[in-house]
C-alpha cells in the first residue's frame, strides 16, 4: 500500500498492528499434496475491501442504502446467520444457527429449532427471544414511517406474508405465513433474511419501534460503541480509521470454527494499482486482481491467484421511473428500446478485452457459473446478440427518428447520462464501449463517475437525478447470498431493490410462480420461466459476470476453499499460516 501524509494511519502504526499479532507456536499440520505444512498459531491477515469502498453499517440487518457485500461482509464477521449456505448452495445446518427447520402438512407454518451450542461473547445462549426481537426490526424497518429501510423488504414475501414469529421456549422459534409457500424459496429468502442481534442488548425502546430504529441508525456506523461488544460470530470489532482499515480480533467465546489468526484487518484501497503493489510486496495477505491488471499477474510471485464465480448476475439498471430526467423513463419503459440498448451490448468483446476470458455471457436474472440447478440451460443462447444495426432498425420501427444524430420521438430523445461507479479499470472502459457503441444506434450517452458508495445510494426515492447506473465492474452486480434466485426484491413492482421501478404485471405473476409449493421439477419450471421471462422482457441491461480473481499470499491457506460463493465474502475463521 502507498501511504501518504494525509492518510489517518501510519505506515509505522500499521507495522506495529501487524507485528502485534503475529503469533510463533506450531499448532498443527496440515497436508497438502504430498507435502506437509506446518501451521502457525496467530498472525494477522490484511484483506483488502474492494476499491473505493468502506463499510458503512455493522448492525446485522442492513437498510436498503447500504445493502452492500462490503458491509455483509464485516457483519458476518461478528454475527452469525440463521442459515447459511455451503459452496454447493445446499443449506449448511452445521454452521447455522438453526439446527433444522421443519414445515407442517398445510405448508404454512414453519419451526425453527434453534442449536442450544451458539451463545452470545457474554455466555448468554442464542435463544428464541432473540430471533423474535430481528423479527420485530425487521417488520418496523419495512413500514413507511420506518426513519429506514430494512433491505429484505419485498425479498421472501416480507413482510406481508408473515402473519406472526413467535417463541416457543428458548430455542424454538414459529413462523406462520399466510398461505402455503415452496419451502425451498421461504427458507432461503425469507428466513435467511434473519441475523440475529441479542435482545438484552438492543431492546432499548422496547414500545416505541420507531425511536428504537432511530437509535440503531445513530450508531450502525460506530462499531466501537459498546453496544458491539456482544457478539456470536467468529470475531470482535477492535479498531478502525475511517477511510483506512477497520480491524478485527477473534472472539474467544465463538462455538464455531475458532479463528487460528490473531487479527484481522480490512483494508481500505484507494486504487486498483495500489492494491496490486500491496499484494505484490506483502503488504496485503488477501484480495482480489482487476480485471485491468491480469495480464501482470505474473509479477505476483508470492502469491496464489485462483479465480472463483459468485452465485448472481451482472447488470446495469435503465430508470423507468416517469420522474426521470428528460422523459428518458417513458422511453426505457418501450421493450424497444431497452432490447436495442440490449443488442448494443457486445458482450463476447467484453469478455475477451476487459476480462480477458474471466467472465461468462449473462442474460438472465442468473449467470450460468457456478453452475446450480436453477440456471435454465434454454438461456445458454444469448435472446438479444450484439447487433447495433439490428437495434437501430427496431427504433426505427417503432417510431424513432434520428435527428441531429440522436434517436427522438414525441419530444423525447434517448439521450441520457450513464453514472458508473469509479475506481475501476475495467468500468471505465465498459462505459466507453457502450457509448460508442450506442452511439452507432442514434443513443448519446453522457458518462459520470462516482464512488460506488454513491451509486448504490441511487434508486426510486431520487428517480428525478440519475437515468442510468452501472455496479462496479471489477466485481459484478447482484450476489443472492442465501437466497433462492427468485426476483421479488428485485423485479416485483413493490420490491425495495427494484431501483429502477420497473413494472410488469405478468413478471409479479411469474415472480410469484416461484413461491409456490411443488414437486422438485414443478419449481425449477417456475423458475426457468421466470428467467426466461426475463431475459426477454429486460427489466435491466444484461452484461457478463466477472470472476472474482482471488489473490492470497501462498503462507495464507483456506481462503480458496472456505470462499463463499453464495454471498461472495472471505471467512478469515478458516484461515491459518504456515511457517516459513
Amino acid at each position: 500500500m502507498r501511504w501518504t501524509s494525509s492518510t489517518l494511519l501510519s505506515s509505522t502504526l500499521m507495522l506495529s498492528l501487524i507485528m502485534a499479532g503475529c503469533g510463533n507456536s506450531t499448532s498443527a499440520t496440515h497436508p497438502t499434496g504430498s507435502a506437509k505444512l506446518t501451521s502457525t498459531k496467530g498472525g494477522t491477515a490484511v484483506i483488502a475491501l474492494t476499491t473505493q469502498q468502506s463499510p458503512t453499517w455493522f448492525f446485522p440487518l442492513r437498510s436498503q442504502v447500504t445493502d452492500t457485500v462490503t458491509n455483509e461482509e464485516l457483519e458476518l464477521m461478528m454475527y452469525k446467520p440463521l442459515i447459511t449456505v455451503n459452496g454447493h448452495d445446499q443449506l449448511d445446518y452445521a454452521r447455522s444457527l438453526a439446527r433444522s427447520i421443519t414445515t407442517n402438512a398445510a405448508g404454512d407454518i414453519y419451526t425453527i429449532h434453534l442449536n442450544p451450542k451458539w451463545h452470545w461473547s457474554n455466555g448468554q445462549p442464542v435463544t428464541a427471544q432473540d430471533v423474535v426481537f430481528t423479527w420485530q426490526i425487521m417488520k418496523a424497518a419495512s413500514q413507511s414511517s420506518a426513519p429506514w429501510t430494512f433491505w429484505g423488504e419485498g425479498f421472501g414475501g416480507f413482510p406481508t406474508l408473515w402473519q406472526s414469529v413467535t417463541a416457543k421456549g428458548p430455542y424454538t422459534v414459529i413462523v406462520k405465513i399466510s398461505s402455503p409457500r415452496n419451502p425451498a424459496w421461504f427458507i432461503r429468502n425469507g428466513l435467511g433474511q434473519i441475523i440475529p442481534a441479542p435482545k438484552s442488548v438492543w431492546d432499548r425502546y422496547p414500545h416505541n419501534m420507531n425511536k428504537e430504529l432511530q437509535y440503531i441508525q445513530s450508531i450502525a456506523n460506530s462499531p466501537t460503541n459498546a453496544a458491539f461488544d456482544v457478539v456470536d460470530g467468529p470475531y470482535h470489532f477492535s479498531r478502525y480509521a475511517p477511510n483506512n482499515y477497520w480491524s478485527f480480533v477473534p472472539n474467544l467465546h465463538y462455538d464455531g470454527h475458532q479463528s487460528s489468526l490473531s487479527k484481522v484487518i480490512y483494508q481500505y484501497e484507494s486504487s486498483a494499482s495500489n492494491e496490486f503493489t500491496a499484494l505484490k510486496t506483502g503488504t496485503l495477505n488477501a484480495g482480489s486482481l482487476p480485471p485491468s491488471l491480469l495480464s501482470a499477474k505474473s509479477q505476483l510471485t508470492g502469491d496464489t491467484v485462483i479465480p472463483e464465480y459468485v452465485i448472481g448476475f451482472n447488470y446495469i439498471v435503465p430508470n423507468q421511473n416517469p420522474h426521470a430526467p428528460g422523459g428518458i423513463g417513458q422511453a426505457f419503459q418501450s421493450l424497444a428500446v431497452r432490447q436495442a440498448l440490449q443488442m448494443g451490448i457486445d458482450q463476447p468483446a467484453i469478455i475477451k478485452d476487459f476480462y480477458h476470458g474471466y467472465a461468462v455471457m449473462d442474460d438472465t436474472t442468473l449467470a450460468p457459473l457456478p453452475k446450480t440447478p436453477f440456471f435454465d440451460p434454454a438461456l445458454n443462447t444469448n435472446p438479444y446478440p450484439f447487433n447495433p444495426q439490428k437495434g437501430k432498425t427496431l427504433l426505427e420501427q417503432h417510431g424513432w427518428h434520428e435527428q441531429n444524430g440522436v434517436m427522438t420521438k414525441n419530444g423525447i430523445k434517448l439521450q441520457f447520462t450513464l453514472i458508473y461507479a469509479s475506481g475501476s479499470t475495467a468500468g471505465t472502459d465498459l462505459a466507453e464501449l457502450l457509448k460508442n457503441d450506442w452511439a452507432q444506434e442514434g443513443i448519446k450517452v453522457n458518462l459520470v463517475s462516482e464512488p460506488f458508495n454513491e451509486v448504490v445510494s441511487h434508486g426510486a426515492s431520487n428517480a428525478s437525478s440519475w437515468a442510468m447506473i452501472d455496479w462496479d465492474q471489477s466485481v459484478g452486480g447482484w450476489t443472492y447470498g442465501t437466497g433462492y434466485p427468485s426476483g421479488g426484491g428485485l423485479f416485483s413492482s413493490t420490491g425495495s431493490e427494484n431501483m429502477g421501478s420497473y413494472s410488469s404485471l405478468q413478471m409479479n405473476q411469474l415472480i410469484q410462480g416461484t413461491y409456490e409449493p411443488g414437486t422438485t421439477a414443478q419449481t425449477l419450471q417456475r423458475m426457468y420461466s421466470y428467467e426466461n421471462f426475463a431475459a426477454h422482457q429486460l427489466p435491466v441491461l444484461f452484461i457478463p459476470d466477472p470472476a472474482q480473481i482471488i489473490v492470497h499470499s501462498k503462507n495464507l491457506h483456506g481462503v480458496a476453499k472456505s470462499f463463499d460463493p453464495a454471498g461472495a465474502v472471505f471467512l478469515p475463521n478458516h484461515w491459518w499460516f504456515s511457517s516459513h
